[in-house]
Parts: C-alpha cells; sequence; structure tokens
C-alpha cells in the first residue's frame, strides 16, 4: 500500500514544537463543566494548529473515549485515502431471456455492490435505463444478487432495541432507499379518521390503520402513535390517538427485508412507469460469464461521504466499512474485513491502532474507543492532503447545514467551523476545523463521556470550548 505520510512523526512534531501548551482548560470551559456539575475528568480536548503545528490546548487527549459518530472521519478519511475521491459504485442488471418486440422472455436479475444512495430518485433513473434497453414487459421474475457482502447474523435491535428505526438497518449490497418507508399521516375531518399514505408505496406491506382521531394540539411522543409490526416486518400496525392539530406529521420506519424491499420498490416503480410485471422473486448468483445488459453508475464518493458527515448517515458509514473490505481484500465485503483494513491503515500510516477500536465504522456502538489525540492526527493527516477541500467539505457548517444547522445560530461561529458531531446516550463529541478570528485555523477534538451528557450539558462545553478557540 502507498501511504507516504506517517502520524507519529507528525504527532513527534507537534509535541517538539516550542509553543507554549496550555494543559489546563480555559475558565469559561471550567464554568460550563462546574455549573452542570460535570467532572472535568469526563472530558478529552486535542486543539492544534493546521499550519504551525502548534498544539494549543491538550486535556487528558491521551484517554480512550468512545467517540460516537465522529469515527465517521476515520472510516470517510480511509475510503478518500484507499478509493479516491471519484471512486463509483455500479450496479448491474442482467437479462435472462431473449427480448422481443419490447417483452423479456425470461427473468431480470440486479447484481448490487454496495452503493450506498441507491435512493428512490436514482432507482428511477435505473429503471430508465432498462426500459432504454428494450424492455417494456417482464415474463418472468426477478432475482436478485447480493452476494457482494455478506452481513452473516445481524440483529437491528441489538443497539437500543429499536429494530424499527432507520439507524438499525444492516448493510447490504442492493441496498434500496436504506430499507426504509416514510408514513405521512394527516386528519380526514369528514370521515372523523386519519389518513396513512406510504412513500415510496409498496404494495407487498401491509398496513394496518387502527389510528383514532383526537382533539388536541399537535404534540406528544411520536404525536400518540404506536407501530407495532411482525416478526417478518411485512405487515405493520399503526394504534393510538393522532391530534386534529396535527395537518401533517411524517415517521420513517424500517419495512421488510432487505430482498423483500427491492422487489417491492422494484415491481411498484416498474408499473408506475408503464411497465408490465407479475412475477416473483427469489435470489440468483450471476454467471461468471454473463454480461450485464444495462451498468448503473453511482454517485461519486465525494457526494457520499458528504450525506455521511453532515447528516450522519449510519447505513451509509457501514456500507463504506463493507465496500473497503471487498475492494481491498476481495468479495465478500465484511464487517469484520473492513475493521481489519482500517487498523493494517493505521500500522501502515505509523499510527499504532492500540488505542482506538472500531465496531462497525459508524459509531453506533458502546465498544468504539478512540483517544482525543489519535482523532487530532488523523484531521492533521487529512489537512495535507491533496483530497482536504472534499473532506473538509463533507462536515457541517456551523449554524449552517447538516447536524449543526440549528447549532450557534445568532452568534459569531456562525460559517466559522467544519465539524463532525457525535452523540448517543451518555456521549458527546465534535471533531473537525475552526478559523478563529485571526485567521489562524485550528483541529479541534472534544470527546466527553458522563452520564446525562447528551441532555445538553455536553452541547454546552463544546461551545464555551469552541467560543474561546475562535478568540486564539
Amino acid at each position: 500500500m502507498k501511504y507516504p505520510f506517517v502520524f507519529a512523526a507528525f504527532l513527534l512534531g507537534a509535541a517538539t514544537v516550542s509553543y507554549a501548551v496550555e494543559d489546563d482548560l480555559p475558565l469559561t470551559v471550567r464554568a460550563a463543566l462546574e455549573v452542570r456539575k460535570v467532572p472535568d475528568d469526563t472530558l478529552s480536548v486535542y486543539i492544534q494548529d493546521v499550519e504551525s503545528g502548534e498544539v494549543l490546548l491538550r486535556w487528558l487527549d491521551d484517554r480512550p473515549r468512545n467517540p460516537a459518530s465522529t469515527i465517521k472521519l476515520l472510516t470517510t478519511l480511509v475510503a478518500l485515502d484507499v478509493l479516491g475521491p471519484t471512486y463509483t459504485w455500479k450496479t448491474e442488471v442482467y437479462a435472462l431471456g431473449e427480448i422481443r418486440d419490447g417483452k423479456l422472455d425470461g427473468d431480470l436479475l440486479l447484481k448490487g455492490y454496495g452503493d450506498p444512495f441507491l435512493v428512490t430518485e436514482r432507482v428511477w433513473q435505473l429503471l430508465r435505463l432498462i426500459r432504454s434497453a428494450g424492455i417494456d414487459e417482464i415474463g418472468g421474475d426477478l432475482l436478485i444478487d447480493d452476494s457482494y457482502f455478506d452481513v452473516g447474523d445481524y440483529d437491528p435491535a441489538a443497539f437500543d432495541s429499536q429494530p424499527l428505526r432507520a439507524y438499525n438497518v444492516a448493510p447490504n449490497a442492493l441496498l434500496m432507499n436504506y430499507q426504509v418507508v416514510r408514513y405521512w399521516f394527516e386528519p380526514d375531518f369528514a370521515a372523523d379518521s386519519v389518513k396513512v399514505r406510504l412513500d415510496p408505496p409498496l404494495d407487498n406491506l401491509l398496513v394496518r390503520n387502527k389510528l383514532d382521531l383526537a382533539t388536541g394540539r399537535c404534540g406528544g411522543y411520536q404525536r400518540g402513535i404506536a407501530i407495532t409490526a411482525n416478526d417478518a416486518v411485512d405487515e405493520v400496525t399503526f394504534s393510538g390517538s393522532f391530534p386534529s392539530g396535527c395537518s401533517l406529521y411524517a415517521m420513517d420506519r424500517v419495512a421488510l427485508s432487505h430482498n423483500e424491499y427491492v422487489y417491492g420498490l422494484f415491481r411498484s416503480m416498474w408499473r408506475e412507469s408503464g411497465g408490465v410485471f407479475d412475477g416473483g422473486w427469489h435470489n440468483m448468483l450471476v454467471a461468471e460469464d454473463a454480461e450485464p445488459l444495462v451498468t448503473f453508475t453511482s454517485v461519486p464518493l465525494t457526494e457520499v461521504i458528504s450525506r455521511v458527515n453532515k447528516h450522519s448517515n449510519n447505513v451509509m458509514a457501514r456500507q463504506l466499512l463493507f465496500t473497503l473490505s471487498a475492494e481491498e481484500l476481495g468479495p465478500p465485503g465484511t464487517e469484520a474485513g473492513g475493521r481489519e483494513f482500517i487498523r493494517t491503515w493505521l500500522q501502515d500510516n505509523g499510527l499504532p491502532p492500540e488505542e482506538l477500536h472500531v465496531e462497525n465504522g459508524a459509531g453506533l456502538s458502546r465498544n468504539t474507543r478512540i483517544t482525543a489525540a489519535d482523532m487530532g492526527a488523523l484531521l492533521s493527516y487529512a489537512w495535507r492532503q491533496p483530497y482536504m477541500p472534499e473532506y473538509l467539505a463533507s462536515m457541517s457548517l456551523t449554524g449552517l447545514d447538516g447536524t449543526l444547522s440549528r447549532r450557534f445560530r445568532g452568534s459569531e461561529l456562525v460559517g466559522k467551523a467544519h465539524l463532525k458531531t457525535g452523540s448517543m446516550d451518555h456521549v458527546t463529541a465534535i471533531a473537525g476545523y475552526l478559523q478563529a478570528r485571526s485567521g489562524r485555523r485550528y483541529i479541534v477534538v472534544a470527546l466527553q463521556n458522563f452520564d446525562g451528557i447528551h441532555r445538553g450539558p455536553g452541547g454546552e462545553v463544546q461551545e464555551a470550548l469552541l467560543r474561546w478557540l475562535y478568540e486564539q
């Protein structure tokens, strides 16, 4: 592998810079901790000037902590470094039969290679290519080859007992629309009931609507809607009381299995486009000597990592990890293979991985660990690479977009930092780059693990730290 930069050399250089390094927290940060009665040893901070290498502040930066979603910065960095910013995925379509007068006398086969962004709009484009290839009617079944990834036994309820949540979707080589349905709810006053619409519509998903329309303002957890599903997730029941004050409410939830979802989405969209298809589906591997009828190319990696980092998309990050495994170690891609490759990448770049543990590449884990200093070293490495602008642009801008769109509004911090955020129960984190009032740019990492820190105190500590840094 060709990784010319050595993390160890960078860290050594940072340690020998002749500037004074702050070894205590700024007073405003201490005040934020004390007001909330949060111990200062729950926080790790690493701040460094990107140009001079000056380490401006380090506080417990050698303690491994759970970084939550900021670990996506490692996954996306390795993907950029190894695959390149213009890397694309493909989805292949095979016609297993003769095409005559617009009819395929046989089966249509789809083979996926892990495209993380095969959303409904992109599926429409794929279908248009198939129609342009001369197929209006499919006489056989839809065959699915998702063998490029091997997910193994996956329990979507393992992380937080919420198997229907979109962030718990398993990776898949033929992932369509994240396996998610958006349910729209609105009052039907004439019928004294609640309407439920599906986007996308899937006719192999049964929805039982047992909702009551109740007088009241629009509020409450899930607007009073309870959702239950059978084990196959092909039957969903909505119950509870929906407030009449809600004109429209949306809820995103997982539906069906991966392959059932692909089949349902393909069938409904094919028919909607005017095509004819009445077959079923099953799995089948593509023959080695088969030639695809259509090859559909994904958006480039730069667009994918922007969605991963700005919006903290967990399933897309996990798709990246499996892709690294398949591309660098050979198919099928696995989670273990992705972790192994990242460890090798770190070792080749001189950063011992003993203090770092990556579980799934997304941060949706209680076991992921990294130190603030090591996260800072990753950001330092990225700053010196030719793809630095693409990496920087993948992060949220303070007060403007992504997960930071609602934070720091009305303050001088708006637009001054590109950051990745991380938050889950008892964990809060930020990592990225900030341009100070002086014009100097800094790497800033803050990782905090403490009971209840995600409920507000962590954000206050982060804001105090960023405001102090902006004045440096």
